[in-house]
Parts: structure tokens; C-alpha cells; sequence
């Protein structure tokens, strides 16, 4: 502990000139973000990083509403085939370029044929951009699609500067410029993301703070230790353990919001040349596995109840779930009968990366614990989360345990995960009928017609199995008392609009 508060005494030095000043942000983050390019991106903690950095053309509100950020109005067609919005003036990315309606369609440009971007399967309905005049913009879409107001309410809407971008290509991240309440100044991976406030911003009346300072820390512990210090002010995911203790202790205020996402295990199915594997090519074992594991069991153990079980990508409170089909109980003598049937009667073994986090690793020794009673041999191999992201993309892995923050509209939790191609489906897994279903249900408009589409998909993925859902967790915001202002949102994000820090 001692020698980790050095590292981040040390850490810290680096940003001195701001950490001097009244009103620097130091957020301690529960991994290090990856690329810092919203179209190649996708872990959490970058989202975070991305809430001061990138603004998007739509936000969401607290209580999930869609509302303007830089698209100020918008508006379908009859036949909801042609998105058109009303852009913001006065805006800048933080080079100075402009943002109009030019630099939108480049944007939407970018994240459909960049050979890199993870954004294209989220913005495949957009057929055709119009750019209308310097301040309105249409999309023409090639069928209607219910999802696509809030997929730009991600990284889907963020916006860069897209001469920034043509003249950085894929390296982009490496400075990434956006036109956020802050801008980027550096970051040391593994150690800090350090940003200032942008003078120009469009709202800058709301941002009280001169800059703001992430530092990655996996160790649950330890960045709550350094919460208590003063070293940080904010934390990411407070430990459901630590909840009671940090509650009576004072000093400390804890925001929560129920999360969109979900936990699991997700498998190698057709990933490359690991995807061929016992485990990818026989959704008996996955399902054998999904019975071993008591997921009220994981609830109770790891998180002190603080979580919700969960067996599908919608939360069992979500008017989106199956309740026809329910969390299963934990059934060893079934899972053993499916090892059985699928030829190994004597066991076998399945390797699982998982984050070098500690939440995690206690999650992964309790899922090898239960799993060995059914004669499933979990071995757990521990990663940096953005390097096991890295090989889970390329294939380079048998099982991973990985989760999602979730998304304001179903498609977001389930669509680019399982359709045959999706920038998200690392399992490789493919089905034409849950493309088919997947796919028609970002067409329709009516939530029962949708939902019915997502039974029916659901009632063929619980079968398969290319992801194995274990739990829905709460977002545990932990904040100094001298912070003020801080909302929390089910999306986990932390917005810094409106928030102060009052020196002590």
C-alpha cells in the first residue's frame, strides 16, 4: 500500500503546474483507457475520459431522456427513414476548426469506413449524409431505425476534429482532438490522462474546474485508500465490500445508479484459430458451465448483494427481459450430465482471461470453485484490461471475462455482440436467424413488436450461448465530501458539468 501511494505521489508530480491550482479534478479509475479514438474504442474508463474530452450531437439525461448537446433539434421523416438536426453555433473543436454540419458528415464518414473503426455496425442504417446548410444536416437511412438517436448519444456522436483526424489517420488517439469542456494535454499509459478546460468551450459558464487529472488504479482497495488520503476525489466503482465502511466512516459521499450493462464470460467461438476449441465448438460445455455457477451464489459472496443475478444482456428488472427465460438455479448433476453428453465425463479444463482487478479475480476464484464441483478445471489467466481487450479483439483467447456498460436502447446491449460481424462480437459467434431477428428489430417502432424480436433471439442465444451472463451491477460513484454538484447516471458516466471542489 505504502509503496503504491509513492507511485501515485510520483504520478502526480508530473501534473504539478495544475495540481497547484484550486481546481484540479483528480479522478482515480478502476483500469487505463485504451486508444483515445472513439471510433476504435470500447472499454468503460475511456467513456469516462471521452465525457470531458468529446462531445457528442445528442446526451441522455439522468432519467435516460434524449437531449441536445450539439444537435440542438431534430426531427424524422413520416416513414422515419431521414434523421435531419439543427446543429449548434458558436462551437470549436480545440484546434479552432470549426464544428458545422461539414465536420459532422466527415465524422459519420470516418466512423463507417476507417478499416479500424468499431462504430460501423453501429452506424449501418446511415445510408447517405446531406449536408443541408452550415448548421443542418440529414441522414438518410436505409431502412428505418429506431437505435440510431442514441447510438449518437455514444461514441457514435462524438465528434473530432476532422482535420485532426485526416492528418493523424489511425494515430489519432495518440492526441486526440475534440470539442469537450476539456482538451488533451498528456497521458503516461498505466499512470495518468491529463486534461485542461478549454477557454472556448460552448458551455463553459457550467465548468467550474481548471483541469482535470484520470489515473488508472485496478486495486479496489487502494483507490479507495487514496480517496481517503486526499490523493483523489473521485473514485470509479467503489467495492460493493466496501460500501458499509465508507458510508459510516464519513468524509465520503457515495452516488449510485443502476447499471444498463452486465457482467460474463464471453467465448472464443470463431475468433481465429483459438475459436476452434472445445469450448467454441460445443455449446453443451458453455451451458454445462452456465449451470455450475450459482450466480445468487456470486451476488451474495463477492458483492454483498449489492448486484443484481443476471442470465441475459438486460437486467431482470428491464422491461427488456425474457422472463420466460428466467435466472437459472445452480444444477451441478446437470452440468456434470452435459459434460457427459458431450464426451468428457471425466472433466475438463477452460482457460479464462480476466482483468488484473481484484472484484474480478474474486468473481473468477468463485466461478472456479463452484465450476470444479461439476468437473470444469477454470484456470485463470490475469491481464491489464486494455491489453486482454486487445487480444480478446484479435482472437487471441479460449474465454474472457468481460462485461458492458449498457445503452439506453436494447440494440446497444445486444446487436454489435452477437450478429455475424458486429464491432463488438470478439466470441465470433454467428447465426442467420439472430441476424435476421437482431436486425428487424431496429426497424420497428413498436416496443412490444421489438420485444418479441429479442425474446425470440434470446430464446436462441441461451441455447448457444456465446456469452455467459453472471450479474448486473450498480454503479458505486465514491466523492469527497469537498465535491459538490456530482450527478450520477445509469450509464456510469461521469459528466463534470456543474461540479465543484471546494478546497479544505
Amino acid at each position: 500500500m505504502t509503496l503504491f501511494r509513492l507511485t501515485l505521489g510520483a504520478a502526480l508530480l508530473g501534473a504539478t503546474a495544475l495540481g497547484a491550482q484550486a481546481q484540479d479534478l483528480r479522478i482515480g479509475l478502476a483500469s487505463d483507457a485504451d486508444v483515445l479514438d472513439p471510433d476504435q474504442s470500447r472499454t468503460f474508463v475511456g467513456r469516462i475520459v471521452y465525457t470531458a474530452l468529446c462531445d457528442k450531437l445528442v446526451d441522455i439525461t439522468p432519467e435516460l431522456e434524449i437531449v441536445p448537446q450539439l444537435a440542438t433539434e431534430w426531427s424524422f421523416n413520416d416513414d422515419n427513414t431521414a434523421l435531419t438536426m439543427t446543429l449548434r453555433e458558436g462551437v470549436t473543436f480545440h484546434d479552432g476548426t470549426a464544428f458545422n454540419a461539414e465536420a459532422v458528415a466527415r465524422n459519420i464518414e470516418r466512423s463507417q469506413t476507417l478499416e479500424e473503426s468499431r462504430r460501423k455496425s453501429e452506424l449501418s442504417s446511415i445510408d447517405s449524409v446531406e449536408v443541408l446548410g452550415d448548421y443542418e444536416i440529414r441522414f438518410n437511412l436505409t431502412q428505418p431505425d429506431v437505435t440510431v438517436l442514441a447510438q449518437l448519444a455514444d461514441r457514435a456522436g462524438m465528434m473530432i476534429s476532422p482535420d485532426a483526424a485526416d492528418e493523424a489517420g489511425t494515430d489519432f488517439g495518440l492526441n486526440p482532438v475534440c470539442s469537450g469542456p476539456f482538451k488533451f494535454e498528456e497521458r503516461v499509459a498505466q499512470d495518468r490522462i491529463t486534461l485542461s478546460a478549454f477557454a472556448d468551450y460552448w458551455n463553459a459558464d457550467e465548468i467550474h474546474l481548471d483541469s482535470v487529472t484520470y489515473l488508472p488504479i485496478p486495486d479496489t482497495t487502494v483507490r479507495l485508500a487514496n480517496l481517503q488520503s486526499g490523493d483523489l476525489d473521485i473514485i470509479d466503482r467503489l467495492g460493493a465490500t466496501d460500501l458499509e465502511q465508507v458510508r459510516s466512516a464519513g468524509g465520503i459521499t457515495v452516488e449510485e445508479a443502476v447499471s444498463l450493462g452486465y457482467q460474463g464470460i464471453t467465448f472464443n467461438i470463431d475468433n481465429g484459430d483459438r475459436g476452434d476449441n472445445p469450448w467454441g465448438n460445443d455449446a453443451r460445455l458453455r451451458r454445462a458451465l452456465g449451470l455450475a455457477v450459482g450466480r445468487d451464489i456470486i451476488n451474495q459472496v463477492v458483492f454483498n448483494g449489492a448486484f443484481r443475478a443476471g442470465n441475459q444482456p438486460f437486467p431482470p428488472s428491464s422491461p427488456w427481459y425474457d422472463a420466460e427465460i428466467p435466472v437459472p438455479e445452480r444444477d451441478v448433476e446437470a452440468a456434470r450430465a452435459l459434460l457427459e453428453e458431450a464426451g468428457y465425463p471425466d472433466g475438463i479444463s477452460l482457460e479464462v482471461q480476466v482483468p488484473n482487478r481484484p472484484e474480478n479475480m474474486q468473481l473468477m476464484q468463485v466461478v472456479q470453485s463452484m465450476a470444479s464441483e461439476a468437473g470444469i478445471d477454470v484456470q485463470i489467466t490475469s491481464k491489464e484490461f486494455a491489453t486482454m481487450l486487445q487480444d480478446q479483439s484479435a482472437g487471441d483467447f479460449t474465454a474472457s471475462q468481460v462485461g458492458w456498460s449498457g445503452r439506453i436502447d436494447p440494440d446497444g446491449n445486444i446487436h454489435g455482440f452477437v450478429t455475424t460481424g458486429g464491432g463488438l462480437n470478439d466470441a465470433g459467434y454467428s447465426s442467420d436467424e439472430v441476424d435476421r431477428l437482431l436486425n428487424e428489430a431496429r426497424t420497428v417502432s413498436d416496443d412490444a413488436e421489438r420485444k418479441a424480436l429479442y425474446d425470440q433471439a434470446q430464446a436462441i442465444l441461451n441455447e448457444d450461448m456465446p456469452i455467459l451472463y453472471l450479474y448486473h451491477q450498480t454503479w458505486l460513484t465514491a466523492l469527497d465530501d469537498a465535491i459538490e454538484g456530482f450527478v450520477a447516471y445509469p450509464d456510469g458516466m461521469m459528466r463534470l458539468e456543474g461540479v465543484t471542489k471546494t478546497e479544505g
